[in-house]
């Protein structure tokens, strides 16, 4: 496989213990992102860690900050955080088996695909996935990766199986909070008729590739269009003339990226006039 394993190790049932590499199964898709850009000189905004009634502090007097009551706080160092990180282990152990429908869809976070490492480990890996899938179980354990401990569910998914990482109890929210004021009632036979035949009829396959980010597809036609009128703005640097070129901001480079390379269509910029060259403000000294 091209792409590089986010975990490696083995999953434990028992005494079997079968060697399998996960990957990523979801992907950034192509998102527009912005940076804030001072218009009469074209240069990025930058921020300047500033404290109250301080000024400017230097990035070595910074320390991580837990509020433990409110305007106090217990200060931690990164090495005292990196100490209690836990180190990424390389099993898995199944410790148990549950129904798939017993875990609520809030719970599930992030999903990975699980494939056997090598050959030898096919056998063990296929026994697993057709357990699980005549079974109708979803295995459940605890895993160690990048500092965190995870609970994680297992189960078949084709020839695979997909590893979900799972939310704690306690990051999850009640539904009774929200659901608590309204009615509990029958609804009309003839509405629930009406409702369910409106239902099967939109009835499908779902096809995740009909669906489009329109907000996304709008910015980008958007910025495609001020591109090739010419509304671009470049960064020509610390006290060099500007000149022409692609010297664009970071979101066309993405946009061209998504298009599949293809550059805008370039506009014949019309000579500008001539203007006796503006005189500098003396730098002012920092207080």
């Amino acid at each position: 496989m091209a792409a590089r394993a986010y975990w490696q190790g083995q999953i434990r049932l028992a005494l079997v213990s079968i060697p399998v590499e996960i990957y990523s199964a979801t992907k950034s898709g192509a998102q527009i992102s912005f940076k804030q850009i001072h218009e009469p000189s074209g240069k990025p905004i930058h921020y300047d860690k500033v404290v109250t009634g301080v000024g400017p502090v230097d990035t070595d007097e910074i320390m991580k900050g837990f509020e433990y009551e409110k305007g106090s706080y217990v200060l931690l160092g990164q090495d005292e955080i990196d100490a209690v990180k836990l180190e990424s282990k390389k099993t898995l152990e199944l410790t148990q088996f549950v129904d798939a429908s017993e875990i609520d869809v809030l719970y599930y976070e992030k999903p990975y695909f699980v494939v056997p490492a090598d050959d030898l480990a096919e056998e063990a890996f296929i026994v697993l996935r057709e357990a699980l899938r005549r079974t109708k179980k979803v295995g459940l354990g605890q895993l160690a990766m990048r500092g965190r401990e995870y609970v994680v569910s297992l189960k078949p998914c084709g020839r695979g199986m997909v590893l979900e990482t799972l939310r704690y109890a306690d990051e999850v929210n009640k539904a009774q909070g929200y659901f608590r004021d309204i009615p509990d009632d029958t609804p009309d036979a003839d509405l629930m008729e009406l409702a369910e035949a409106l239902i099967e009829k939109k009835s499908g396959a779902f096809h995740p590739q009909d669906f489009h980010d329109r907000y996304v597809d709008a910015l980008r036609d958007l910025v495609e269009r001020k591109a090739k009128g010419g509304k671009i703005i470049e960064d020509a640097g610390d006290d060099a003339p500007k000149k022409g070129g692609s010297n664009v901001v970071d979101l066309m480079a993405a946009l061209k990226k998504s298009m599949g390379g293809a550059a805008p269509a370039k506009t014949e910029a019309k000579p500008a006039a001539k203007k006796a060259p503006a005189k500098r403000a003396p730098a002012k000294k920092r207080a």
